[in-house]
């Protein structure tokens, strides 16, 4: 049976756009398809596959109107923050240059008796499954460097931004990746797991729920398919006596409710040392009662609303929850009278919350983030690993050896000092616990698209 998939979009609740899942046998074909360009492609020069995947990526940037737009209407996201161009070509210009330093072999013998050495292969099929909430950047951080060295790559992308695996393939079969080398397919959850569970692929990429993760891993199960999983966060940040207390709370306010609190590694819960509980929530009220809830498409709009009604009704019911447990709401419904009981959600901020709260506990990924006052370093790191999830966490103090000592402890995958939801392309983008496991970005992420190769040769007969 074939379904329809449809993208019902967060600003008007209409069907935005919808697309027929393939059927079994499509699905079967693009993977044919998929493993027989991919000699070829990987035959071409390393330089001829970063230059075509560059120029894919500078077709891309020719449609940024074009995608600003459709994200809003996909997925929520304000125009006036110009989509995820900036971050994306930051990612795919660092991937590509150390594209060649990342993938060279490891030469153990190079001398007249012997050759010995470990190469970089590739894994032949990635297939990528992206998420809705930076629909770009988190597509092509595997999509670039699988590429680049020498996979085909099939990309299944969230039903809420259809349209995404679409433009990314139209712009880089412009750039001169063929197009059975990257291919865009709708399918279902069943026919997803379906291909998984046939050995399809090399490696499979998934951004998204833990509950998805679990699903691809029990599809995977037996395949011996290589795996890389991002799955649930619940970020923490930790704010020391002697921080720039302005400073932390632009950044950690700015992380907790930038793109409606829809991100992978936002601010999801804060802890204060007590000296500084009070103002830092007086300022963080300010701030955020300073944002405006609106229309996307409105150029004073700063806060969208979110994707998916579901999502919206998640945080709703969460902070209920904690107020009726003795949780204090801080922000008032009078600053956000755009607020309409469906996808369009004011932020909030409690206080008087403990780990008891579903909100400190289970991710939100909504514009709600809570605060508690903390008296020691032990008592914070002792909240911050608290936690099924460990992706990252953000510390803040000016003491960088207490910084340094406290960072070793946290149980997480990136730790930040003065700063929060950045993904550097240099450093490996991981996690630990429920969040998942793998490796992206940085030299590592091309070492999880490629499988190690040694080779021992012996050039002459021994004496």
């Amino acid at each position: 049976m074939t379904l329809m998939i449809q993208c019902i979009s967060p600003v008007d609740g209409r069907v935005y756009a919808e697309r027929l899942a393939l059927t079994d046998d499509q699905a079967d074909a693009a993977v044919a398809r998929a493993r027989a360009a991919q000699s070829a492609w990987a035959a071409l020069p390393l330089t001829d596959r970063i230059a075509r995947v560059q120029a894919g990526v500078a077709a891309l940037n020719g449609m940024k109107d074009r995608v600003v737009d459709e994200l809003a209407w996909q997925m929520g996201r304000p125009t006036r923050f110009g989509g995820e161009f900036g971050g994306l070509n930051e990612r795919t210009a660092y991937m590509t240059g150390i594209a060649e330093s990342a993938l060279a072999p490891m030469v153990v013998d190079d001398s007249d008796r012997f050759a010995r050495r470990i190469e970089f292969a590739p894994q032949g099929v990635v297939f990528v499954i992206a998420p809705w909430n930076y629909p770009y950047m988190t597509a092509m951080n595997t999509i670039v460097p699988a590429l680049v060295a020498g996979n085909s790559v099939i990309l299944k992308h969230a039903s809420q931004t259809l349209l995404v695996g679409e433009r990314i393939a139209d712009a880089l079969h412009a750039g001169g990746v063929p197009a059975d080398v990257f291919q865009n397919v709708v399918l279902t959850h069943a026919g997803t797991e379906r291909l998984i569970a046939a050995r399809s692929f090399g490696f499979v990429n998934f951004t998204g729920s833990v509950a998805g993760g679990q699903a691809i891993e029990r599809a995977a199960a037996g395949t011996f398919t290589g795996l890389g999983l991002e799955l649930g966060g619940k970020d923490p940040g930790y704010v020391m006596p002697d921080a720039d207390l302005d400073w932390a709370v632009d950044v950690l306010m700015d992380g907790a409710m930038y793109n409606a609190g829809q991100c992978c590694c936002g601010i999801e819960r804060i802890y204060v040392h007590r000296s500084l509980f009070d103002a830092f929530v007086e300022k963080s009220v300010a701030w955020v009662n300073a944002l405006r809830l609106g229309n996307p498409f409105d150029a004073d709009t700063t806060l969208g609303p979110m994707a998916n009604r579901r999502f919206a009704d998640t945080v709703r019911a969460q902070t209920a929850e904690a107020v009726a447990a003795g949780a204090k709401p801080l922000i008032e419904r009078q600053h956000f009278p755009a607020d309409d009981g469906g996808t369009y959600l004011m932020p909030q901020i409690l206080v008087n919350v403990d780990h008891s709260m579903r909100v400190m506990r289970e991710e939100s990924f909504g514009p709600v983030v809570g605060i508690m006052p903390v008296d020691s370093d032990d008592e914070a790191l002792s909240l911050m690993n608290d936690s099924p999830y460990g992706l990252t966490a953000s510390l803040w103090t000016q003491d960088v050896d207490r910084a340094w000592a406290l960072a070793r402890r946290v149980e997480t995958g990136t730790v930040f000092l003065n700063r929060a939801d950045y993904l550097d392309p240099a450093l490996c983008w991981t996690g630990c616990k429920d969040t998942g496991r793998g490796a992206g970005l940085s030299p590592l992420g091309y070492h999880a698209v490629t499988r190690l190769r040694s080779y021992h040769f012996r050039k002459v007969k021994p004496s």
